[in-house]
């Protein structure tokens, strides 16, 4: 019997590996299992079908271990895992490597130690690398290539590591690494069984002559409950004894020693089990709210997906709940996709008071052991859970699936761009929840082009939510033109004077104010005004930004970071000055500004560990900052009651990027940042500040009126040939060696073009054409929206294979990204 195995690697086929003879009753599809691959690598890898025909040609592993009794992936999972490798033009390999926790994944990692046999012959001179190893390993006897090369500092230690191999003085091994570890809990138990009071009086005369070891028993048998009639005794944890009692670990080892207690270890999941009998206490709902649920039920009977276009504020996530408790009741699972993280925060603590301990959370700040731990629960029962989590969430072992939230639906941070597979999660949920035969709900304020015009068309049910609830307005918004506010010095720093006097204002009456800038760091721009210069990132085509707080310039695409020199390194002198504005720089003129008032800010460099977004949006609701600086993560679904203003402090930014998508993305975040101001009773202000004021789509967020916006986008993209009425590929060529970049794109567009005529665009560099030492060109493909595009993408595998012998394209890396956002 053989099996074909999915291995987390980046190669499109599945291996084939033969099946023990004591494993063959207990291996099925979705088994996780451990194999070798190649001459020393182990991977896990997962059981896709099996069969009885030996492969011809080679000889065959066998399977080295089973590594569950049941199987850790539900068919549908599978079946999910080859539409994404499919759709998306990457191997199941890699999704499965995307989709399943690390710590469900084991496989060997190489470490280095020293070879005791080994004498150094006279003559053989080690150099300063090769020293700096041996002394390392000296002291630790047996390391990481990782750990090697944090302790030392050489960057790549692999080509040192290989000379000390060749000489003999080294040696490696491969090693299996578990890195799951469940949660276990050390217990006090008493030796007596319940309610046998002979034994009970016997425990206490052994006790008799030390106070404190009777004074722990008596502790023990109250937070028991054994004296209790009637009753099922508890657990008592060895520390929360401890506690009660005050005894320390000698005495609880003497009772142990007699015969009295016996510790016993427990695995624990990490997560409170959900009550068998909670009812959800749901809020009200307003009559418009009423009209739109009644509205999405009617939508599900004849669409899977409808569309939930509800103003911001409109109350959308009281309606979800509404439809989330429907799901429970008819004992499915519910599975609540956000764009954010620190969408997750907020909406935790909503949904924890209306479901309780049916919510379970999913996201890549928590740690792998609770993550697999999720995993582990939704496998084990098929009980009605909420799972609330980002993307990566689509991957769960759902068993009975019954409804899909794909909140903010229109939002890039849906779409994974690196590593593969580039998929976007809501389109992955609407295809998840087909497969379960769930429904799928989209909201959104300001939906994507292409959602609208398929609720438009009928192929989704469309459901209109019109106003903000408890009749609160839609805030003003005011267009300031900081052109003229520099041309009569209005303006003092970053703040225009409306920006500046309405936060004073809303600030007096003890409101809250939110700026909006999508730009980390202090400042975007270094540049000496001496002679020119600009420092770069050694690794990729970007200018370095500014971060103050650690005195660093960072490179944002590979993380690459040098001091900010005193002295210009080009001509020397000491005329190096930074230009632009971050949030850090922002938060910075705030504190000058209102220096009485207490200000926050959120971004990627304050959001790193797990809890920072519950701390500032805990802060920030409960009035213990009064000004928030942000990115794009505060434009995202957040509800705080006070805000009265918002100021965008550059829409530029957001108005001039060269993307055919620019426009739809510039409208979203300024309609979506806007309704985060005058949620409640008052009317908020939100001032934008531009120098383009009579930008169209400024127009249009004045105005709070995306349907004109729409009508306005689908007419250019309809003149040009974009989406909804095209698909979209590109294709990505990137090699070390510009040369080699440049001719096997220009021979990938070629071959590509006289398949598919014009529709084919390039090949040229994109926005930033080198990171992390790659140099990228792409090529466009755009298909009629008709066309078939399995078709289109057997074809595009069938040209990569015929171009592979090309020497620049066998050795260049080769990449898609399918209806790119």
């Amino acid at each position: 019997m053989y099996a074909e195995i999915i291995l987390p690697l980046p190669l499109y086929s599945t291996f084939t590996y033969e099946i023990p003879e004591e494993m063959r009753h207990d291996l099925c599809k979705g088994s996780r299992v451990l194999v070798q691959f190649g001459k020393k690598k182990y991977y896990t890898g997962i059981v896709e079908h099996i069969h009885s025909q030996a492969p011809a040609g080679y000889d065959v592993k066998q399977i080295m271990a089973l590594l569950d009794p049941t199987p850790v992936v539900r068919y549908p999972q599978l079946k999910l895992w080859h539409w994404i490798a499919e759709y998306y033009l990457c191997s199941p390999g890699e999704v499965f490597k995307a989709a399943v926790p690390t710590g469900l994944k084991p496989e060997s990692e190489t470490f280095v130690s020293l070879n005791n046999d080994f004498e150094m012959p006279e003559g053989i001179r080690l150099n300063e690398s090769q020293a700096m190893v041996i002394q390392s390993l000296q002291n630790k006897k047996r390391l990481k290539i990782s750990e090697i090369e944090s302790t030392t500092g050489i960057k790549n230690a692999t080509r040192t590591i290989n000379s000390l191999m060749e000489t003999g003085i080294v040696e490696i091994d491969e090693k299996v690494v578990e890195r799951y570890r469940p949660r276990k809990m050390t217990f006090v138990e008493l030796t007596a069984d319940k309610n046998d009071n002979e034994k009970l009086h016997e425990f206490f005369d052994m006790t008799s002559r030390s106070r404190q070891q009777e004074k722990t028993l008596i502790a023990f048998l109250e937070l028991s409950g054994w004296m209790r009639h009637q009753e099922k005794a508890e657990d008592v944890t060895r520390e929360r004894l401890i506690e009660v009692s005050g005894a320390s670990q000698s005495v609880i080892r003497a009772l142990v020693d007699k015969g009295i207690f016996r510790m016993v270890k427990k695995t624990l999941s990490r997560f409170n089990p959900a009550p068998a009998n909670h009812s959800p206490r749901l809020s009200p709902l307003s009559d418009a709210q009423s009209k739109a649920l009644v509205s999405l039920k009617e939508s599900f009977r004849n669409h899977q997906v409808s569309l939930l276009h509800g103003v911001t504020g409109s109350g959308k996530t009281e309606i979800y709940t509404h439809l989330i408790a429907s799901a429970l009741a008819s004992g499915n699972q519910v599975l609540y996709l956000v764009p954010e993280i620190s969408l997750t925060t907020q909406l935790t603590d909503r949904l924890r008071k209306v479901f309780g301990d049916t919510l379970l959370i999913y996201h890549s700040k928590f740690s792998d052991n609770e993550r697999v731990d999720v995993w582990k629960r939704l496998l084990s029962s098929n009980e009605p859970l909420i799972i609330l989590g980002v993307r990566s969430s689509v991957f769960l072992p759902f068993a009975r699936l019954g409804l899909v939230i794909v909140d903010e639906e229109h939002e890039s941070s849906f779409k994974q761009y690196d590593p593969a597979p580039r998929y976007n999660a809501r389109d992955a949920a609407i295809m998840l929840a087909s497969m379960h035969g769930a429904s799928t709900l989209l909201g959104s304020a300001t939906p994507s082009v292409e959602t609208y015009f398929k609720a438009c068309s009928g192929k989704y049910g469309l459901v209109s939510l019109e106003e903000r609830f408890e009749g609160s307005c839609l805030p003003d918004v005011e267009i300031v033109d900081m052109r003229l506010q520099r041309k009569k010095k209005l303006n003092k720093g970053i703040l225009s004077q409306p920006l500046r006097l309405a936060t004073k204002d809303a600030l007096a009456e003890e409101k809250q104010a939110i700026m909006f800038q999508n730009r980390r760091g202090f400042a975007p721009v270094v540049v000496c005004q001496q002679c020119g210069w600009t420092p770069k990132c050694h690794n990729c085509d970007v200018s370095l930004v500014y971060h103050k707080n650690s005195g660093l310039l960072k490179c944002h695409y590979c993380g690459y970071c040098q001091p900010i020199p005193k002295l210009c390194p080009a001509c020397g002198q000491n005329s190096i000055e930074v230009y632009g504005y971050g949030t850090e720089r922002i938060a910075e003129e705030l504190h000058q500004e209102f220096s009485e008032h207490r200000i926050a800010r959120m971004d990627l460099d304050t959001t790193r560990n797990k809890d920072a977004y519950q701390e500032i949006i805990e802060e920030f609701a409960s009035h213990q900052t009064d000004i928030l600086v942000g990115t794009q993560m505060v434009s995202k679904g957040l509800d705080f009651e006070k805000v009265k203003v918002v100021g965008v402090i550059n829409a530029d930014t957001l108005l001039n990027f060269p993307d055919f998508r620019s426009s739809e993305r510039a409208f979203n975040m300024l309609e979506q940042v806007a309704g985060r101001a005058g949620r409640r009773q008052d009317t908020g202000k939100v001032f934008i500040q531009t120098t383009k004021p009579d930008d169209n789509i400024l127009r249009h967020v004045r105005a709070h009126d995306y349907k004109a916006y729409y009508n306005e986008e689908l007419e250019e993209r309809k003149r040009y040939s974009y989406p909804p009425f095209t698909r979209i590929i590109n294709i990505y060529l990137k090699n070390k060696d510009a040369a080699a970049a440049d001719m096997g794109a220009v021979i990938l567009a070629k071959a590509l073009r006289d398949i598919f005529g014009d529709r084919v665009l390039g090949p040229e560099k994109p926005f930033v054409s080198r990171v992390a030492l790659w140099y990228i060109q792409s090529v466009m493909l755009k298909i009629e929206a008709g066309a078939s595009m399995k078709k289109v993408k057997d074809i595009l595998r069938a040209a990569h294979a015929r171009l592979a012998e090309i020497p620049q394209i066998k050795t260049s890396v080769i990449y898609y990204d399918v209806d790119p956002v």
